[in-house]
């Protein structure tokens, strides 16, 4: 597909979410009549998922025949594998996502990636939810490490969305506004947060990402695999690379400065933001697999629409970032 293609592709799905009113509250939810529902709900959260909703459990691959309705509870992962079922084997299926915690924005989102040994990305109108809930109890008994990571998920996809070279001016005032308000919510519990990840979402979707998510797409099937105690999800590698590209890109050239002037984007509270989500512990390690996987993070596509060119020797500034500030 030609780039004109794809973003026209990008600008229709984007404009059936827009002319829809999908975003019920829960009591909407428990109040309309739905069609033959069933649940798929993940563990996690299928305890409190069956105090408000009586319809009947299922799993995902035993859907009975005559469902018309599946109301889909977890996160982005379990909506992405979904929303893909629904297109390629259900397009009849109507379907209600409910975020069990924000990040992914995949309740909203016309993207949907499968996790194997690479990342398969998925881009189609017929990916977005009929109709999705923001649930926020949900995500209040979450542990804290993930509630922060799911906040440095939602800042990568607002930065990213806002330096892509493929926004619009109305994207990157959008996305700069969108970053001074997420500057000021607490990295933990805050409900706010749930709809900041739908619109950082929306945004990104309709630009591109960067380098945050070649990282995060090459590097977490390869660290799961020989990391797992440490629990490498996308959420926490965008999370712990969100300082160091903002850097990196920072550092090679002036252009993301003169978008924030332009835009009005306070880049210092990004900064803070993106500093506090930092570990250099895990940064480090991380960094051990991507140099041996430079090549494919560089090549990877969406690296190539980082808002700096990433070369063969960018990894060496990668290799030397320790968290300390590099002039920009």
């Amino acid at each position: 597909m030609t780039l004109s293609g794809y973003l026209s592709e990008k600008e229709s799905a984007l404009q059936k979410h827009e002319q829809w009113e999908r975003r019920w509250e829960l009591t909407q939810l428990k109040s309309v009549k739905l069609d033959a529902p069933h649940i798929i709900a993940s563990n996690s959260v299928r305890s409190i998922v069956s105090t408000q909703l009586s319809w009947p459990f299922i799993d995902l691959g035993a859907i009975p025949l005559g469902t018309e309705t599946l109301v889909v509870v977890g996160g982005g992962s379990l909506i992405d594998r979904v929303k893909i079922f629904r297109k390629n084997d259900w397009p009849a299926l109507k379907v209600v996502a409910i975020p069990s915690i924000w990040g992914s924005g995949a309740e909203v989102s016309p993207v949907a990636v499968m996790n194997g040994h690479v990342k398969d990305i998925q881009f189609s109108e017929d990916l977005i939810p009929d109709r999705y809930v923001i649930w926020p109890e949900l995500a209040r008994g979450a542990p804290f490490d993930l509630l922060r990571f799911a906040c440095g998920d939602v800042c990568a996809h607002a930065l990213e969305a806002f330096t892509s070279p493929l926004a619009t001016p109305q994207i990157r005032r959008q996305a700069a506004a969108l970053l001074n308000e997420i500057a000021e919510y607490p990295l933990g519990f805050d409900d706010r947060w749930f709809d900041a990840s739908s619109a950082a979402c929306l945004l990104q979707a309709r630009s591109s990402v960067g380098l945050i998510h070649g990282f995060a797409h090459v590097l977490e099937p390869k660290l799961r695999s020989s990391n797992l105690a440490a629990n490498w999800g996308h959420a926490k590698l965008c999370s712990v690379f969100l300082l160091p590209v903002l850097r990196f890109n920072l550092s090679t050239s002036s252009r993301v400065q003169k978008l924030a002037v332009e835009f009005g984007l306070d880049l210092e509270k990004v900064l803070a933001t993106a500093s506090a989500l930092f570990l250099p512990e895990e940064y480090s390690a991380a960094m051990a697999e991507a140099e041996r996987n430079w090549e494919g993070i560089a090549r990877d596509p969406c690296s190539r629409t980082n808002c700096v060119l990433v070369r063969r020797d960018s990894v060496e500034f990668f290799r030397k970032f320790r968290g300390a500030g590099v002039p920009t």
